[in-house]
Parts: structure tokens; C-alpha cells; sequence
């Protein structure tokens, strides 16, 4: 039998990808799963079975999948983050977790700074008025000293703010292991700050450790009236039905989401609202993204593979 990867990024079991062939050239054979799909709990314990390597998106990899790859030696995401790996029973395992370091920065940060563009200027409000015959229009307001708060100054955060810093913005930035390295224009605050201060807030970061949201009830009661959210991290970091209660009495005035509990959203609540502008997970969904994305994580794939 040949030595199997199981790969699983929609973007590629959809269309393929020109990294797998490396794969291929050395003799391992790729598994896929349904192509386009966010594979189930169900589907990834049938396919991971007898694979060695495991190059994943962004589906949960549950205690129950990694008990049943008993061949598994490393997962490589194609992506930075791994809250959605069972850390502990990878390790517990000896199963290596691999990133793909920055591949999406660009594209997200890009996402990012299109949705503070399109929400400070109402441009979905405008255009759906003009679509429906009707020409009522709708102010926004420009970006030039207005507060921008960052949750996360990591590559992508880094990015938000050179874009902000180009619209004559303020940056706030809060990161614990990005404040020791000083940023020319960057302010680093405590959260309590940014979530007073700001006129737009972005997140950039995975969720607490605990486990609840970054911006609860009691943070989004402090928040400035008619703030923007964006977020194209993890739904997870905002509380979903106290946005929903603040995008309706005005507290939030927009919201860029491009993150979902389930994905696709089984409550779309908040994808509908009239204040949201939301998009499927696209954040990374570039060509340059995905290229970058994938050849990292295929070459991260085969180091750890070829390891005695």
C-alpha cells in the first residue's frame, strides 16, 4: 500500500492545486475528502485512517479523529491558526502541528481593510437604495483621525495598520508579544482602552484562553456608540447574540464579518442583518494566497515526513 496524505482545504479538494504534485513526484498518494466541503467528524476519522500526513483547513480535528489515525505523523494547516486542532491529544499522540506562517496575511488584511472601506462609507446601503430604483443616500464618514483599534499585531494586524497609517488614521494595538518590539505610529493599549477609544475595532487573534469571547456583553455595553466591527478571525471572539441586541439599539453601527460558528452559518442572523456586510470565509480565498498557503504547508509536509 502507498503512503497516503489526506488533504482537506475546500479550495483545493474543489479545484486542485499544482503543490500537491510534489507529493505525488515522492510517491505518496492524496486523499481527498468531499470535494468543497468542510469535512465532518464522521468523514475525517473514515479517510485519516491510514494516512501518514494531513494537510488540513479549517475543520475541527476532534480527540475522536486523531485516535483513529493511527498512521498520522504530522498535520500541516495551510493556514496560521490551530485552535481548531486538539492540541493536547496531538501531543499526547506524538503527532506534529505545522503552520503556514503568514501565507494569508496579504489577502486578509486586504479583506480587512475592504470592509472598514465599504461599512464607513455605507457603500452596500448606497448600492442596494440604487438597485431598487431608489435614490436615497446614505453619508458615511472618512477614516482620517479616526481611532482604529487592533486585537492582534501579528502579520496581518501589521498589515491593517500600515493601510490605516496611509488613511491618516490612529492605531491602537493591543498583543502581548508584539508590544516589546515597538511599531513607529502604533499606540499599544490595554483592551479596556481600545474598546473605549476606538471608532472602528479589527480582530486579529485567537480566542482567549479560557475559552469565551473577547468582546462580551459587558465589553460591548463600553464600546463607543456606532462603532465598526470587523472580523475575520474567529467567531468565536465576539458574543453573538449581545452584537446582534448592539447592531439593533445602535451601539454597533456595522459590522464586517467574514467568520462563522459553523460554517456555512446554520444561524444566519447576523450574515442578514442590514447592518453586516458578510462573506464566506474569503478572507485567504486568493489565488496568491492559496499558492503561498499550500506550498508551505506541503513543504512543511514533506520535511517532517522525511524526518528519521
Amino acid at each position: 500500500m502507498s503512503r497516503r496524505i489526506l488533504v482537506t482545504p475546500r479550495s483545493v479538494t474543489r479545484a486542485g492545486h499544482a503543490s500537491l504534485r510534489k507529493l505525488e513526484a515522492v510517491g505518496f498518494e492524496v486523499v481527498f475528502c468531499t470535494p468543497g466541503t468542510l469535512p465532518s467528524e464522521d468523514e475525517l476519522c473514515r479517510l485519516v485512517q491510514d494516512c501518514e500526513g494531513y494537510l488540513a483547513g479549517v475543520e475541527s480535528i476532534t480527540s475522536r479523529v486523531l485516535a483513529t489515525a493511527k498512521k498520522l505523523q504530522v498535520i500541516s494547516r495551510n493556514g496560521t491558526g490551530v485552535d481548531s486542532v486538539d492540541l493536547a491529544a496531538a501531543e499526547a499522540r506524538g503527532i506534529k502541528v505545522l503552520r503556514a506562517e503568514g501565507a494569508n496575511a496579504r489577502g486578509v488584511a486586504e479583506l480587512t481593510f475592504s470592509l472598514i472601506l465599504a461599512l464607513s462609507r455605507n457603500l452596500t446601503t448606497n448600492d442596494r437604495s440604487l438597485k431598487a430604483d431608489g435614490w436615497t443616500r446614505t453619508a458615511g464618514f472618512e477614516l482620517e483621525g479616526k481611532t482604529l483599534g487592533l486585537f492582534g499585531f501579528g502579520r496581518i494586524g501589521r498589515l491593517v495598520a500600515r493601510f490605516a497609517l496611509a488613511f491618516d488614521m490612529r492605531i491602537l494595538a493591543s498583543d502581548p508579544y508584539a508590544q516589546a518590539q515597538g511599531t513607529d505610529g502604533i499606540e499599544f493599549a490595554e483592551p479596556e482602552e481600545i474598546i473605549r477609544q476606538s471608532d472602528i475595532i479589527s480582530f486579529h487573534c485567537p480566542p482567549p484562553k479560557g475559552g469565551g469571547p473577547l468582546l462580551d456583553a459587558g465589553a460591548i455595553a463600553k464600546l463607543k456608540k456606532g462603532v465598526l466591527l470587523i472580523n475575520t478571525a474567529r467567531a468565536g471572539l465576539i458574543d453573538g447574540e449581545a452584537l446582534l441586541q448592539a447592531l439593533d439599539d445602535g451601539r454597533v453601527g456595522g459590522l464586517g464579518l467574514d467568520v462563522f460558528e459553523s460554517e456555512p452559518p446554520v444561524d444566519r442572523r447576523l450574515a442578514a442583518h442590514p447592518k453586516v456586510i458578510a462573506t464566506p470565509h474569503i478572507g485567504g480565498f486568493t489565488p496568491e494566497s492559496i499558492d503561498r498557503a499550500m506550498t508551505i504547508a506541503v513543504d512543511n509536509l514533506l520535511e517532517a515526513l522525511a524526518e528519521p
